[in-house]
């Protein structure tokens, strides 16, 4: 169902496509709502005439935002502000030391996460949205090997990269946990050896719009980030302490959205 915000009747009403558990549709819906823009919300995976329009307009990529026939991926908050009329000027980054930092923190924090989701529930499923436990900790593994594919080969971010799916190999939690690590161990390899000379100022080739090497590493960061914090809500709703939770510091300087899940839906353990 779409749920619809108050709406400003003399122009063309403001949607936005978003899912469940998506980062950037959260931030993006956080965004408008501390801009007091109002908006018609569609949660593509609840409503079927929702997705069938976001399909023609966009494929099946979210966050959109569209007013009328003029859209922007909402991954993008410089774009998303131009759709929805609002001045905004996006804050400067961390540095790429302090980035490095926040990635190892993170995917420490996800490998010792996993480790405490019983092996039978790993293929659980989050809330009101089709993706594992399993599939959420290899997923933010695969945002940082994404990132790396980038900067590392010069590969092109696609949507498909994102899209989860666990390697066949990856068939135990030992596995999951040893491909987290790998992701780790490859992005501190990175860092080490290329990381200085990396010009971060250069153009990034991603599939949601322009972005400099150094906002889309910002990005993959954040990325990761609010995936672990849903990782860590997992660990907590099982009724689990969380083993050395994410601090303040670990994530300190990072555009996260307020909420972890969703600013609409409740999240609960299957």
């Amino acid at each position: 169902m779409m749920e619809t915000l108050p709406v400003d009747s003399a122009r063309e009403p403001l949607k936005v496509y978003w899912q469940p558990g998506c980062t950037a549709c959260l931030r993006m819906k956080e965004f408008l709502n501390r801009h007091g823009v109002a908006y018609i919300s569609v949660n593509v995976l609840a409503d079927d005439e929702g997705r069938d329009e976001l399909m023609r307009l966009a494929g099946r990529r979210v966050p959109i935002a569209r007013r009328g026939d003029d859209w922007a991926d909402g991954q993008i908050l410089s774009d998303l502000a131009r759709v929805a009329g609002i001045s905004f000027e996006a804050p400067k980054p961390l540095s790429p030391s302090e980035l490095a930092a926040r990635v190892d923190a993170i995917l420490a924090a996800v490998r010792r996460f996993a480790a405490q989701v019983p092996d039978a529930q790993l293929d659980d499923l989050l809330p009101d949205r089709p993706r594992s436990y399993r599939q959420l900790v290899a997923h933010i593994a695969q945002i940082i090997d994404a990132f790396l594919d980038l900067v590392e080969k010069g590969e092109r971010l696609e949507l498909a990269a994102y899209d989860g799916v666990v390697p066949p190999d990856v068939n135990s939690k030992q596995r999951l946990l040893d491909y987290v690590e790998l992701a780790r161990r490859r992005f501190e390899a990175w860092w080490r050896l290329h990381g200085a000379a990396t010009d971060f100022a250069q153009r990034a080739d991603v599939y949601y719009g322009e972005q400099s090497v150094h906002q889309f590493y910002e990005r993959s960061t954040w990325h990761a980030a609010q995936h672990a914090r849903q990782l860590q809500l997992v660990v907590e709703t099982l009724g689990l302490a969380p083993d050395h939770p994410l601090t303040e510091e670990d994530l300190a300087g990072l555009p996260l959205p307020t909420n972890v899940w969703d600013d609409t839906l409740k999240f609960s353990a299957a």
